[in-house]
């Protein structure tokens, strides 16, 4: 386990929308999937199983590994089946439950949603169709067990079930109660180092990196869950961006050719939330990410271009 990261999984905090550790809100729990104890367990081994993927050796925790803070440092990207070179950066998927919108260019509207993209990414994990993932979870009888448990009755997995059971164990992935959230939540002035407290400083004032990396009277998320285009990428390649942006809104199609990913899709990826709605105002714009765990996630930014703090 990497220093400086706790991994617990907060599943008595997730259970219900009323309860979250010292620093954070109430985590969201969405009414069609309410949170129990045998879904999250079953989340927890989806999430773990590579048996997912195309090739049987890549699972989610490939590239969100428990120990990292559920990253993949550190690489700038990450690698998916038969080797292939992913376009961003990993995100966290640590307090992932806060999000309105997952993934960088926000392209998922749930956590639902976001855990079965990477299943049927060709760069990902590679499977045909979700058909495929419900099939082979349909063939063990433990899962099968495990869906009944979670869901009730005779409930015989889905894409939707799979995709509940993923989402509820994301939502247990809440990290808070750390010396900063006792230094400004429980006025604990030894919590933090004078370095820290001089940074804390003008974090929130000359730095202005409160502005996007939000502190609120009753808790700390580090992000305003908006897109934003800060130049980092994009400026790379302003005349490709802009032949790629032209009279495109739709996301681009994900191309694949050998173990590396091909420089068009490489160019597509900085489109960032442009891809999604088509808006000239959101090229080149991704997520705010949380700050909670930064240090032990580099590298840094969308396309992982930034090795250090």
């Amino acid at each position: 386990m990497r220093s400086g990261f706790r991994v617990v999984t907060l599943a008595g905090w997730c259970l219900s929308a009323g309860a979250a550790p010292l620093g954070l809100p109430a985590v969201p729990i969405p009414a069609d999937n309410p949170q129990n104890s045998a879904k999250i367990a079953l989340g927890d081994k989806l999430f773990h199983d590579p048996r997912l993927s195309s090739s049987g050796q890549v699972s989610c925790a490939t590239c969100h590994r428990d120990a990292d803070a559920f990253t993949d440092t550190p690489l700038a990207v990450s690698r998916g089946v038969g080797g292939a070179l992913g376009q961003r950066n990993a995100p966290s998927l640590a307090n992932a439950a806060y999000f309105t919108l997952q993934f960088l260019d926000g392209r998922a509207a749930s956590l639902e949603e976001q855990a079965l993209r990477p299943l049927v990414d060709p760069v990902e994990m590679g499977l045909p169709d979700l058909e495929a993932a419900v099939a082979t979870v349909s063939a063990d009888a433990d899962y099968r067990q495990r869906f009944r448990q979670a869901f009730g009755g005779a409930a015989a997995p889905t894409t939707s079930t799979l995709a509940q059971a993923i989402a509820s164990y994301e939502r247990t992935l809440v990290f808070g109660d750390s010396p900063f959230d006792r230094f400004q939540y429980q006025g604990e002035k030894d919590a933090m180092s004078p370095a820290a407290v001089r940074g804390l400083t003008v974090f929130k004032t000359w730095g202005r990196c409160v502005v996007c990396h939000r502190i609120e009277q009753s808790h700390a998320t580090f992000t305003d869950d908006r897109f934003h285009n800060i130049g980092i990428g994009i400026n790379r390649y302003p005349d490709d961006i802009e032949r790629l942006a032209g009279g495109s809104a739709p996301a681009p199609p994900r191309a694949r050719s050998g173990p590396a990913t091909p420089e068009p899709a490489r160019l597509q990826s900085e489109l960032g939330r442009f891809a999604v709605t088509g808006k000239p105002a959101d090229l080149g714009a991704f997520k705010t990410p949380s700050l909670r765990n930064v240090a032990v996630t580099p590298p840094y930014m969308h396309d992982g271009s930034l090795k250090t703090l």
